[in-house]
């Protein structure tokens, strides 16, 4: 598990989603390119389709790479099931880099559960007021990271809230649902009232197009950050433009690690550098 609380350093994870197009072959390059630009986690998501379709959108018609198909047919196509999570297990396990997925619904939950070497469990911004879910992750006994987006404050409240009746290892994560987000909607200045009001280590998933709102994110206070990644941001899928190529990954660690170390530690003293200088001006 990923002690959150005790971490002092910039958690990255890199969210696979459904990216990989049902194909463990390109979720097993994303795996790659987590190890490769050195972020901390490969994620996914787990959803029961029957469960989180509503029956009203089974038969609608999707156009797919794989030909025309109802929409609950496609949601079955790209899901993975044990076969492939064994995959991500061991081909995770062998980099080494961490894995995990956002759960949906309970059943998803449960079979999450059945892999122990997960450091946390995800509860997505459309399953955050599912209180059952909440409970029920909250009980699994591992960190629970939670995003907050297309939520009123009372909605985070109450999720918050109940979390708490069972775990203190939370993780908040700031968001904003839309894919891309407009830069007038990211309202960055909420991390750190987010970490005052909840006392929490509070995260930031980005659905910009480009770097510095995370970057900026961080130098809020964002101990946790989360972007989606794609092999070609070209690929087909609904997430894949608003995700990070392998570049944009490599890119974005790096200057992070630049903003972190910009921002010190937050206590006054009289640097290494300046010492000389206070001799010579001081005396």
């Amino acid at each position: 598990m990923v002690e959150f609380l005790k971490n002092n350093s910039i958690y990255l994870i890199g969210e696979i989603g459904i990216n990989h197009n049902g194909d463990i072959q390109i979720a097993k390059k994303l795996i790659d390119a987590v190890n490769a630009c050195g972020w901390n986690c490969a994620k996914f998501q787990k959803r029961t389709p029957e469960v989180c379709v509503p029956k009203h959108q089974w038969q609608k018609r999707r156009d797919t790479p794989w030909g025309t198909m109802s929409y609950i047919d496609y949601k079955k196509k790209i899901e993975f099931e044990k076969k492939e999570y064994n995959i991500i297990d061991n081909y995770a396990f062998e980099k080494p880099v961490d894995w995990t997925a956002s759960v949906w619904d309970i059943n998803s939950l449960k079979f999450l559960s059945e892999y122990e070497k997960i450091p946390f469990v995800k509860i997505p911004s459309a399953m955050m007021t599912n209180k059952d879910l909440v409970t029920e992750t909250a009980k699994l006994g591992k960190p629970v990271v939670i995003s907050t987006g297309m939520s009123t404050l009372k909605e985070v409240d109450d999720a918050i809230n109940n979390l708490k009746k069972y775990t203190d290892d939370i993780v908040i994560m700031h968001t904003n649902s839309s894919y891309p987000t407009p830069p007038e909607e990211l309202n960055l200045r909420l991390i750190p009232f987010l970490k005052e009001r909840y006392g929490c280590t509070i995260g930031y998933s980005g659905h910009e197009e480009d770097l510095e709102p995370t970057v900026i994110a961080v130098s809020l206070g964002a101990k946790v950050i989360e972007r989606h990644i794609t092999i070609d941001r070209k690929m087909w899928g609904t997430d894949q433009k608003s995700s990070l190529s392998v570049h944009g990954m490599d890119m974005l660690k790096k200057r992070i690690e630049s903003v972190d170390k910009m921002m010190g530690s937050g206590f006054k003293e009289v640097t290494k550098s300046e010492f000389p200088i206070l001799k010579k001006l001081r005396g």
